[in-house]
């Protein structure tokens, strides 16, 4: 079944595309693009649309590939040992299946989520390469050899902190998610809020427009950001009213600017404009 959005999502004709073809080369999907672009939603509605189960693995920057993989407890095998447990007579019972274990060996669909990449150390990706080329891994203290029943399809998200090694590159089908025009971006409003008022929107995505042109700024607020600023504007008939207002900062700006540096920016460029008016 080809991915062309969800009712819940929406993708570009080139999204889709990228999805589309990753799954038919069989191959990791690598999506970029700056955050809060919809890069980890993404997964969940693939998932929903191809009505496969979706297993996450968010990683950290003290994640190591052999988590993903498994992990041994010897420390809890030597403990029953002394104890006399007799469990420790099987290794097995001392192996904790990763997230790649677990979609490996998923009988039903799976989409795998391998969120934030670009956090681990850099050798993370570099230590995947074998085990996402060949769909398979070596359990060393019990000799077996886990191999995907059927291929899952593998989404990688990446905020783009540190850049990720050649080889792993490779082996991925490379998607940039660009920050939407303001057609899409009036169709993700309008798939979230199908009632909301024409003029509101405008004047909305007007004044959020406006915000991410602004030289200087050192986070522009995401789409992620709009749609919460939207919810606060829906319940807020005098932030609404401030949206008319010139030459200050917008109403609820702390849903949009989230750190003292941008803040600072927009409030000494409205101080000028009201000299200047």
């Amino acid at each position: 079944m080809a991915f062309q959005g969800t009712e819940r999502y929406v993708a570009t004709a080139e999204l889709s595309l990228a999805v589309n073809a990753a799954i038919q080369l069989g191959r990791p999907l690598l999506v970029k693009g700056e955050p809060g672009t919809g890069k980890t939603l993404l997964a969940e509605q693939v998932a929903e649309s191809q009505g496969a189960r979706l297993i996450t693995w968010h990683v950290k920057s003290t994640t190591k590939a052999q988590q993903g993989l498994y992990e041994y407890d010897a420390v809890s095998r030597l403990r029953d040992s002394q104890l006399g447990d007799p469990r420790v007579q099987e290794v097995a019972n001392y192996i904790k299946p990763g997230k790649l274990w677990d979609a490996f060996t998923a009988e039903d669909p799976v989409v795998l989520l391998i969120d934030e990449i670009d956090k681990a150390d850099i050798e993370f990706p570099n230590d995947l390469l074998l085990e996402l080329d060949r769909m398979e891994f070596h359990v060393y203290e019990t000799g077996e050899t886990i191999r995907a029943q059927r291929r899952p399809v593998i989404i990688i998200t990446s905020n783009n902190e540190k850049e990720l090694p050649d080889a792993f590159l490779r082996r991925c089908f490379f998607h940039f998610i660009r920050f939407p025009e303001r057609e899409t971006l009036e169709h993700i409003v309008q798939v979230h809020y199908p009632d909301l008022q024409a003029r509101l929107v405008k004047e909305a995505l007007d004044l959020f427009l406006d915000l991410r042109s602004v030289p200087g700024l050192k986070k522009k607020p995401s789409t992620s950001e709009l749609v919460d600023w939207l919810v606060l504007l829906l319940g807020d008939e005098a932030a609404q009213r401030a949206l008319h207002g010139e030459g200050g900062l917008p109403p609820l700006a702390g849903a949009l600017v989230k750190n003292e540096q941008d803040l600072q920016l927009l409030e000494r460029q409205a101080f000028m404009r009201r000299r200047r008016s």
